[in-house]
């Protein structure tokens, strides 16, 4: 035979071998993906079970297994299940939309507060407070739906107003009415002393004093955006790799652009809603969760799910240990132990592109 006539290839060219870098990869993320779910399960243990007074967990399954009444139950049932159930709620809505964010402005800078949308939930609130009078979580819920995606959808209005929607642009837009709804807030506050009062309890950013009721309220919302979210996670790795690149691929780029805004509006909406502004869950999550999937958005959404409750609701938790017998709000917590952390990640390694 001879010496020029073409071979066919290895076997090692065509089949990857047993156990090689993908497969070890892909058993690395599943395996991950089951100790963050343990993670979470946890700590929704110790939500319902610790605070001023510690209720052991067979007492805390007797109570929502076997409806075991008396203090115990009633501490339980109408307090913890609560702020349990609304800080998977906000902790999922939160990480979930700092993911899609990122993703869609290609910075990872971007979160809720970047692009307006905490300030456009408290502008709504303190109009609420000010001018209707309304005085209570219950009665925020859909004013601080509504601001929050009504100024999502401006700020994705300006920033493709004649042309495309660009992340450029997009950021620039955010920043403007970002300045622009703190000016708002600051000067009505500022001159209204009972506005004031009734606002800095939600502004903290806390799941205390919320019931079952705010959680029927944003859980459809917020439920709504995880779907939509999860569903672009294709179109956006294809992004990723620049417009063109991404409509060569198939993706829709304007389409992908106006279904994230929706998604965006409806996880920062509710999870604001619910829990007010809550610094740092938006924007540190996606970042660590990089660091262990990579830059694949169908493995960091999926991660970033179930570690931002695991980060919110630990951050309430630990609120409730540092101040015994009273709390710090989780609003505060994620503040003080999140940045630092997140500071010292991003000095450890290079924060990974998107």
């Amino acid at each position: 035979m001879s010496s020029g006539a073409p071979q066919a290839p290895s076997l090692s060219t065509r089949t990857p071998a047993p156990g090689g870098p993908g497969r070890r990869t892909a058993a690395l993320r599943w395996g991950g993906l089951l100790a963050a779910a343990v993670l979470l399960a946890a700590i929704c243990v110790l939500s319902l079970s610790t605070g001023a007074r510690n209720i052991p967990f067979q007492v805390v399954w007797d109570v929502l297994v076997h409806g075991r009444g008396g203090e115990e139950g009633f501490v339980v049932k109408e307090l913890r299940v609560p702020r349990t159930v609304l800080g998977l709620l906000a902790g999922a809505g939160l990480g979930l939309a700092g993911a899609l964010m990122q993703g869609l402005t290609r910075n990872p800078l971007a979160d809720p507060g970047l692009l307006g949308v905490n300030n456009g939930a408290s502008a709504a609130v303190v109009v609420a407070i000010s001018l209707l009078g309304i005085g209570s979580p219950i009665g925020y819920v859909w004013f601080a739906f509504l601001g929050a995606a009504a100024t999502y959808t401006v700020v994705y209005l300006l920033g493709s107003t004649g042309r495309a929607a660009t992340p450029d642009r997009m950021v620039l837009a955010g920043a403007a009415i970002n300045a622009s709804l703190i000016a708002f807030v600051t000067a009505v506050v500022l001159h209204d002393v009972r506005t004031f009062d009734k606002f800095r309890f939600w502004a903290v950013g806390s799941l205390v004093g919320r019931d079952m009721d705010v959680a029927y309220q944003v859980g459809p919302l917020i439920l709504l955006g995880v779907i939509v979210a999860l569903a672009l996670a294709r179109p956006l790795n294809a992004l990723a790799l620049g417009d063109e690149t991404g409509r060569a691929l198939g993706a829709h780029t304007e389409r992908t652009r106006v279904a994230g805004a929706l998604a965006v509006a409806l996880l920062c909406g509710g999870a604001t809603a619910a829990a007010g502004p809550i610094a740092f869950v938006g924007l540190a999550v996606p970042h660590i969760v990089r660091m262990v999937t990579g830059p694949d958005q169908r493995w960091v959404m999926t991660y970033s799910l179930l570690l931002a409750p695991v980060l919110l609701l630990g951050a309430d938790v630990a609120g409730r240990l540092l101040a015994a017998p009273g709390e710090l709000e989780a609003g505060i917590v994620t503040a003080f132990l999140g940045a630092p952390v997140f500071i010292a990640l991003s000095r450890r390694r290079r924060i990974t592109g998107l």
